[in-house]
């Protein structure tokens, strides 16, 4: 189970601390993540950030990766882990960066500055809600954007990166 503001899961396929780091996809979120299944249920869904690892886990061991799952409230740690990805040549980087999508040039220069492939992800479509949540500044780096597609859309994000990098489906 993820603890509030900061969580960190290190398991490769096999449930045992995780192998090749270039065989791992870093899955980042943001702030409020944490939240998920209570926080407007209405716009995010009831499922939790629990289910989201779940689902994360799942879809990336279908293609032979390994995840390493973190969530947080802190922008600079959120901006320490994309470093680590970086460092570790990470196969890839599915991001949510919540609000700080909307904020955070720290986060676009870390995700410039780690050169591995990063998909953003946001649950909401957030095309259609605020406008100043239209903005952001993680998708000048990424390799793509998807959003409104629930929790699936962390799927569909790993599911796309594992293309992106040439992984065989099992």
């Amino acid at each position: 189970m993820c603890v509030p503001s900061s969580c960190v899961r290190r398991t490769g396929l096999d449930g045992n601390p995780a192998g090749t780091m270039s065989d791992t996809v870093y899955v980042i979120n943001g702030p409020n993540l944490n939240l998920l299944g209570t926080r407007e249920p209405e716009k995010y869904g009831r499922a939790t950030l629990a289910d989201v690892e779940a689902l994360c886990r799942d879809a990336a061991q279908r293609h032979g990766l390994a995840v390493e799952f973190r969530q947080s409230n802190r922008e600079g740690e959120i901006v320490d882990w994309i470093h680590e990805a970086g460092r570790n040549k990470a196969a890839g980087i599915v991001l949510n960066a919540a609000a700080y999508t909307h904020t955070s040039i720290a986060i676009l220069d870390a995700v410039m500055a780690a050169a591995a492939p990063t998909i953003e992800v946001h649950i909401t479509n957030i095309h259609a809600r605020e406008e100043f949540r239209h903005h952001s500044y993680i998708s000048k780096a990424a390799k793509a954007v998807l959003c409104g597609f629930g929790i699936a859309g962390y799927g569909l994000a790993i599911d796309g990166l594992a293309a992106m990098i040439g992984t065989k489906r099992s």
